[in-house]
């Protein structure tokens, strides 16, 4: 019998693993979020005293109303804290990017390292409501610009009328930031119809058919955000 896809043990081990990796960058992070728990809770328990009640009934649901809100609360700095760490961790690193992209959720296709330069230079794809996002990533912005223009050739032969966007991921001018790439590839537009996705995909299949197996740039390719991703998917 299968197990479920999530369960609490595994639950709170998404949520100490992403702790302790934010904590390596972000120390303070305990003590800020148990600061904003006590807040929100004295601001939730105020809240619910308040309104309408008589003794006993009235101090259960202060308590547990001050509980919830600053649980919530807790919970949201956590998580904004968390992502800021990772991305810190992240950036830097080879084919960084990735690993942001990693945070897109359902209709989105990600496939990292579609391109690759003896320089570690990269370009990922993301396929979506877009279209086909190439996203490219290395030391030199030159030769990243022309690796996603050999990319952008390829694509068009076998997606001809699907838009391909070309991104550079970096700090650089007309570059984006690798804290913003994922936003920036959501605001590109809406241009494809999830039932379009399908056939694209499998045009795609075609190409990277040709391709032949791409070597990796070195060292792993960060994985950080799956499970922030995961949790924010409620898995």
């Amino acid at each position: 019998m299968s197990t479920p896809a999530s369960t609490p043990s595994s639950r709170r081990g998404q949520i100490t693993q992403t702790y302790q990796m934010a904590k390596r960058s972000d120390p303070r992070i305990g003590l800020i979020v148990l600061g904003v728990f006590v807040v929100g809770a004295a601001l939730g328990f105020g809240l619910m005293w308040v309104l309408p009640g008589d003794g006993v009934l009235s101090w259960v649901i202060s308590v547990v109303g001050a509980l919830l809100i600053g649980a919530l609360c807790a919970l949201l700095v956590f998580g904004r804290r968390a992502q800021r760490a990772a991305y810190t961790q992240m950036e830097g690193q080879p084919a960084a990017a990735a690993g942001a992209l990693q945070m897109l959720r359902r209709g989105w296709k990600v496939d990292p390292v579609v391109g690759f330069t003896k320089q570690q230079d990269v370009v990922h794809r993301v396929v979506g409501p877009p279209g086909i996002v190439l996203v490219g990533e290395g030391s030199s912005p030159n030769r990243v610009k022309q690796l996603l223009s050999t990319e952008r050739r390829k694509h068009e032969r076998v997606a001809y009328e699907v838009p391909i966007h070309e991104v550079v991921c970096g700090r650089g001018e007309g570059e984006v930031p690798l804290p913003k790439l994922v936003r920036h590839v959501q605001k590109l537009g809406r241009n494809v119809k999830p039932a379009e996705m399908t056939d694209i995909l499998q045009r795609l299949k075609a190409l990277d058919a040709q391709r032949g197996k791409l070597p990796l740039p070195k060292g792993p390719i960060p994985t950080s955000m799956k499970g922030m991703r995961s949790q924010q998917r409620g898995r």
